[in-house]
């Protein structure tokens, strides 16, 4: 039986898209559901066209109900993957889900983490600072913004004269490379 997958993400949703090509024809995991805060994120077209059911929920359904947890639960999800979601995780997920979800960050944490780090003020802040290196982590999700364990890190070269969208791009070929192939390690290591 297929491990599954949910995927939460709150923009445009290239990471989701990259995960849910990665597990179409898979004999491991597929993705189950796709949900999201936004009611505008692109995730939820990208999802559409993937066939794959989502769900979008406000602060209250998140954080002073148990909608969401029941909902994955129902769906009997092994493994929940954030990509480019932006709130922090509520401990009925967290206690629900140890060590079963996990999330991406643009930097190379720890530097350039916390809460207000994601997307372009990640790029700006590392460009603002002359680093000559950027990169991705991928981590366990814990009750903190980017301080869970890290499970995998890449870099990339920053060179002088790289603007802002060549340092997102960058970033973004590095998290489209291997996000898909750990998130597909991750689910192998889980017991169904």
């Amino acid at each position: 039986m297929k491990k599954r997958i949910a995927i939460f993400a709150s923009g445009s949703g290239s990471n989701a898209q990259k995960i849910m090509e990665h597990f179409k024809r898979s004999t491991e995991a597929e993705v189950v559901l796709v949900l999201t805060n936004n009611p505008d994120a692109y995730v939820l077209q990208r999802a559409d066209s993937f066939e794959i059911p989502s769900h979008v929920f406000d602060r209250h359904e998140f954080y002073q109900t148990d909608n969401v947890l029941d909902l994955l639960k129902n769906l009997d999800i092994d493994l929940i993957v954030l990509a480019g979601f932006l709130w922090l995780i509520p401990q009925n997920l967290l206690r629900e889900y140890p060590g079963r979800m996990i999330n991406i960050h643009p930097a190379l944490l720890p530097k350039y983490g916390g809460k207000g780090m994601y997307g372009d003020h990640v790029h700006q802040a590392v460009m603002a600072n002359n680093e000559t290196e950027g990169g991705i982590t991928i981590h366990y999700v814990n009750e903190n913004y980017d301080e869970g364990e890290f499970i995998y890190q890449a870099k990339y070269r920053i060179d002088k004269d790289d603007s802002l969208e060549m340092v997102k791009f960058k970033g973004q070929q590095l998290e489209h490379l291997h996000y898909p192939r750990i998130v597909e390690s991750i689910i192998k290591k889980i017991k169904k």
